[in-house]
């Protein structure tokens, strides 16, 4: 089933996107979530011609996008937990710990645009990916550190 995305969706696509999924996936989450409607050949017109009209503002969005990639691009982030004598982190650290961290160094991410590289289960330096806009990405490198 062919349906558009009405926001953001992780591991599917971004918002305007059309995508073919499984009919209850569709029928039954995303489209009772609002996060989908049915791609019918007047809603893909319908995209079309939004689409064509948003082409300035999404180029802004797109620069802003970029700007704010610009600004994390060599952040890097401490992440203190605590840990036994071999290494090993007693839970793990997550996107939501990463972006509380930015946000004492002043910087405002949202948690659900952060993306961990691997799991983080020990100590030691690890990767994280801020997805900004479909098209623009940032890197910021997490050291996890025992406290």
């Amino acid at each position: 089933m062919e349906i558009i995305l009405l926001q953001d969706v992780n591991n599917l696509g971004y918002k305007n996107d059309i995508v073919t999924v499984k009919n209850g996936y569709g029928l039954n989450y995303l489209i009772p979530q609002g996060m989908a409607k049915v791609a019918t050949p007047s809603a893909k017109k319908e995209l079309a011609e939004n689409l064509k009209q948003q082409a300035k503002k999404l180029e802004k969005i797109k620069a802003d996008a970029q700007a704010q990639a610009d600004k994390l691009k060599g952040v890097s982030v401490k992440v203190a937990v605590k840990a036994s004598e071999n290494g090993s982190i007693y839970g793990s650290v997550n996107n939501i710990m990463v972006a509380e961290e930015l946000e004492k160094q002043g910087i405002s991410i949202d948690r659900k645009i952060i993306t961990l590289s691997a799991p983080v289960k020990a100590l030691g330096d690890y990767t994280a990916t801020v997805r900004l806009h479909k098209e623009v990405s940032a890197e910021i490198a997490v050291s996890v550190v025992a406290e």
